[in-house]
């Protein structure tokens, strides 16, 4: 009997900066469409984009993404100027940008980009409300870390034994 071969979905994740997990405590997550040029689209697409030293601001009640670099392709049509790290608008509902806007106000919160990603065939990003770390923090979760791994390592070679 034949039966149908199911597919597995791609990865639907663009890129992921990994350094705002590392420099800040994120408090909650948000998604937002944006809003994008064509010439973005393609890319994105062929994943020239970086979003490591990204972050939003908050402009006359709308969201922007800043320094969000993304490469124009060197075959894209030269009729246009291409500024790869314009701002980009974020789309998002009256009532979270009123939220986002009083913390950042009012209990120094930042806003920090954690990923794009592929929903159907629109780009969104994923971004956080964060609180910086200090170094002794950056510390203790590295001690914590090492010390799962070791953990980890022990419980293996207790395995092997029995």
């Amino acid at each position: 009997m034949l039966q149908k071969k199911k597919y597995q979905k791609k990865s639907s994740k663009i890129i992921i900066n990994k350094k705002a997990y590392y420099n800040y405590f994120i408090e909650k997550v948000f998604q937002s469409g944006l809003v994008l040029e064509g010439w973005e689209i393609k890319s994105i697409r062929s994943g020239k984009v970086n979003i490591s030293e990204s972050y939003i601001i908050n402009d006359r009640n709308e969201m922007y993404l800043c320094n969000c670099l993304i490469e124009p392709l060197q075959m894209s049509s030269n009729r246009f100027s291409c500024d790869p790290t314009r701002k980009k608008k974020l789309l998002l509902h009256k009532n979270e940008i009123d939220f986002l806007s009083l913390k950042k106000k009012n209990t120094g919160y930042t806003m920090v980009s954690l990923s794009l990603f592929w929903k159907k065939s629109w780009c969104k990003l994923e971004f956080g409300l964060a609180k910086g770390k200090t170094a002794q923090d950056k510390r203790i979760n590295l001690k914590k870390r090492e010390w799962e791994q070791e953990k980890l390592k022990i419980l293996k070679k207790t395995k092997e034994t029995y």
